[in-house]
């Protein structure tokens, strides 16, 4: 009976709500950042900002990358277990590596990096405009007169809600028409087909390409995430800089932006299918391949 009960184990729930937290700090890093460059910086300025933003946005998954592949080189029981111990290697099936110990890395440095923030002003003045306080205090009114508008109509809203029970009836002609503009937004759209490009190509490459670089070269995991993040992160990292730099220098605004970006994107998808191409001789699998004889 022993033999036959399952193992179980909860520690499972401290990975679960340890990624809900993480998430739930790192949510607000693209809306809020990408706002707050948007409120403070020219508008010359803040295509060169938001490349910046990206790219060290790829510098982050970079050196994760290089820091999984230090990780997974450890056996999972580091510092439990004596390394003369262990009879396999990293390039075994059976080799687990020590997955947690980048956790605690990472989870190390986003506390430090969390400290500047508290010592952030509440607000900044607009880059390429005068500290006057007269200025400042007309514009301060003018918000608080706008603050009053949105105040206003979000009563009027709440007050509509109480006093309709059938929402839903109100709720769909006004709904309809509004989708219905939304999908007719150019800029909109293209950047959703520029999404859905990259994450198609994107995802991809960083759910199979792993597993394949093992299986068909031999390559440890520790290896194969290294070469990933080598070969593709850095690319990225200038694409980002120089598409700001550029957007800056030849003052391309949001809809150019947008439809170079979406045909780049399809170029770039395109030129995945070249990997369809790519054939190598199947490695031999006892059982699946070849027999077991």
């Amino acid at each position: 009976t022993e033999c036959e009960k399952e193992p179980g184990s909860l520690l499972w729930i401290f990975v679960m709500v340890g990624n809900i937290v993480r998430g739930m700090g790192e949510t607000p890093i693209m809306p809020l950042g990408i706002s707050y460059l948007e409120d403070f910086a020219k508008a010359e300025n803040s295509p060169f900002y938001l490349g910046c933003l990206h790219t060290a946005t790829v510098i982050g998954p970079f050196l994760g990358f290089l820091l999984a592949s230090f990780c997974a080189e450890m056996f999972v029981d580091l510092g439990s277990v004596d390394t003369d111990d262990i009879t396999i290697t990293a390039t075994d099936a059976r080799w687990v590596g020590a997955w947690w110990l980048g956790i605690l890395i990472c989870a190390s440095l986003n506390l430090l990096a969390g400290i500047p923030f508290w010592f952030l002003p509440k607000s900044l003045v607009k880059e390429g405009e005068t500290n006057d306080p007269q200025e400042r205090s007309k514009k301060s009114v003018v918000l608080l007169q706008e603050n009053d508008k949105n105040e206003s109509k979000q009563t009027m809203v709440i007050n509509f809600i109480k006093h309709h029970t059938n929402l839903l009836h109100y709720f769909i002609p006004d709904f309809i028409p509004f989708l219905k503009a939304l999908f007719c937004n150019p800029v909109y759209m293209l950047f959703i087909s520029i999404t859905v490009l990259q994450f198609s190509a994107f995802n991809g490459m960083i759910s199979f390409m792993p597993k394949y670089l093992e299986q068909q070269f031999g390559k440890s995991a520790s290896d194969a995430i290294f070469l990933i993040g080598v070969y593709n992160l850095p690319v990225i990292c200038v694409g980002y800089f120089f598409g700001g730099l550029f957007m800056k220098k030849f003052k391309i605004n949001i809809y150019q932006a947008a439809n170079i970006a979406f045909w780049v994107s399809l170029l770039e998808y395109l030129l995945y299918f070249a990997a369809y191409w790519t054939i190598c001789d199947t490695s031999p699998v006892a059982g699946l391949t070849v027999s077991y004889e």
